[in-house]
């Protein structure tokens, strides 16, 4: 789970720097994960994990279109709300998660976790640099349209780790195929009716968007997430955008404000917590 959340932390690069619009960005990271996943599976000798029974591969579809629809809508998100604003509501999943899993899967959740999530979320919250900024937002349509589908993307994300618990038998390296796979078959026809990128650059960085970020992240990601209890995996979620954060003052220049700092100390005070919670 940590090194799945590292390595999506540094998404943010692959997308700025390949300049595309949301649903052809979609559209070829996935493409290029399933490529990237064929050559791995070839080479390993795991191909066969791919063929699932009617049950197991329902559960794979269920997670690709689950996937696909919050990556589409947190990338439309992001204009109408800002980044920051974007990153806080998106985030929310784990809530959803802990009780999600309470209520599905019958788990226990403690008040430690739950402050845990709490506290981790406020720090999110600092470390965005939400609070002590100067630029005010106005509820305008749009904004209201950004909300809404941050809010869903959100929901669709917390279904992914209750669709890892009940996939167990289905190897991480399948449900990230067949969840790349769905996400071709969504998007293919945006990219072919408004055109493809122009440039050998965009095309290099949608490349290992796709290789990086669908492939090895989710293969990561997925056998972490078959692994642990719902209410770990929902911290441990907090990864990702604490990377992000940082991967973001690192690569771009922005310097981290003090309550921005005091923000990501408290996320990763929060992260450390859960390590007791096997």
């Amino acid at each position: 789970m940590v090194a799945g959340g590292l390595i999506l932390g540094t998404i943010g690069i692959f997308v700025e720097e390949a300049r595309q619009d949301p649903m052809t960005t979609v559209f070829f990271r996935c493409f290029f994960g399933v490529l990237a996943l064929s050559l791995w599976g070839a080479a390993t000798g795991r191909l066969h994990e791919l063929k699932l029974r009617w049950q197991e591969l329902t559960v794979a579809l269920g997670a690709g279109v689950l996937i696909v629809l919050n990556w589409v809508l947190f990338f439309a998100a992001i204009p109408r709300v800002s980044i920051a604003i974007a990153t806080v509501l998106f985030h929310i999943q784990p809530f959803l998660v802990i009780g999600l899993g309470a209520w599905w899967l019958g788990e226990r959740v403690s008040k430690a976790q739950v402050i845990a999530c709490v506290v981790a979320l406020a720090g999110l919250v600092l470390a965005t640099g939400l609070i002590g900024s100067k630029t005010s937002l106005i509820a305008t349509s749009s904004y209201q349209t950004g909300v809404t589908l941050c809010l869903v993307g959100a929901v669709a994300y917390a279904g992914l780790p209750l669709i890892a618990r009940k996939a167990k038998r289905v190897s991480s390296f399948a449900l990230s195929w067949w969840q790349s796979a769905v996400g071709v078959l969504l998007t293919a026809w945006w990219p072919l009716w408004h055109g493809l990128p122009q440039t050998t650059t965009a095309w290099l960085w949608l490349a290992g968007l796709g290789s990086i970020h669908s492939g090895v992240a989710y293969v990561v990601l997925y056998a972490g997430m078959s692994r642990l209890r719902t209410s770990r995996v929902a911290l441990l979620q907090f990864v990702y955008p604490l990377t992000a954060i940082v991967v973001d003052r690192v690569v771009y220049g922005h310097q981290l404000t003090a309550l921005q700092t005091v923000g990501v100390l408290i996320m990763a005070g929060a992260l450390w917590t859960v390590r007791r919670d096997s």
